[in-house]
């Protein structure tokens, strides 16, 4: 079937009444592995998505491959790339923390005017960190850095079975009776 277009009504029920500044990273989870390690979900605003590592991840959320030209332009192409990335990083003796790796686990993108509209694209958690919160927390990242850029009109399309998801985040199916049109070859 195809997916439904959602918009929000009023972005702003999204957030605080202060948007703050957008912050770069934000790290969302965090715990002390058994060898001494830290693991972290880090929330990273303006991310540098490698397409491979993108697509690695849509294989393992259980999405048709793509094009890897064509996701490396879409990525090029967006307004906002956010990301969650999970850091393993060891303290060393002098105090400081070496990172012993990065790993993309989750990612949302937002195509826009730049100045009223925005669609959000590619919302996808890996599965192993599914029921977290985490989904959440990218979309309402994702949502402050376009209202604080002014851009209040934000739209999305959602499969049937993530529509629920959606709208716990503020998103309304058929505003005012406006339905999204496909054009089909």
């Amino acid at each position: 079937s195809s997916p439904s277009p959602l918009s929000t009504s009023d972005a702003a029920a999204l957030v605080e009444a202060d948007l703050g500044e957008q912050p770069a990273e934000l790290v969302l989870a965090e715990s002390t592995l058994a060898d001494g390690s830290t693991s972290q979900i880090v929330f990273v605003h303006d991310a540098k998505v490698n397409a491979v590592d993108l697509e690695q991840l849509c294989v393992r959320v259980g999405w048709p491959a793509r094009p890897l030209n064509k996701v490396t332009t879409a990525l090029r192409n967006s307004f906002v790339v956010c990301a969650l990335v999970l850091r393993i990083s060891r303290p060393r003796a002098n105090g400081d923390m070496q990172m012993l790796s990065e790993s993309l686990v989750g990612m949302a993108r937002a195509t826009s005017d730049r100045a009223i509209n925005a669609t959000i694209w590619d919302v996808l958690v890996d599965p192993e960190f599914q029921g977290q919160g985490l989904g959440r927390a990218l979309v309402e990242q994702l949502v402050r850095s376009l209202l604080r850029r002014d851009i209040n009109n934000i739209t999305l399309f959602a499969d049937a079975k993530v529509i629920d998801f959606y709208q716990n985040l503020g998103f309304e199916a058929d505003v005012e009776n406006i339905k999204g049109m496909f054009w089909v070859p």
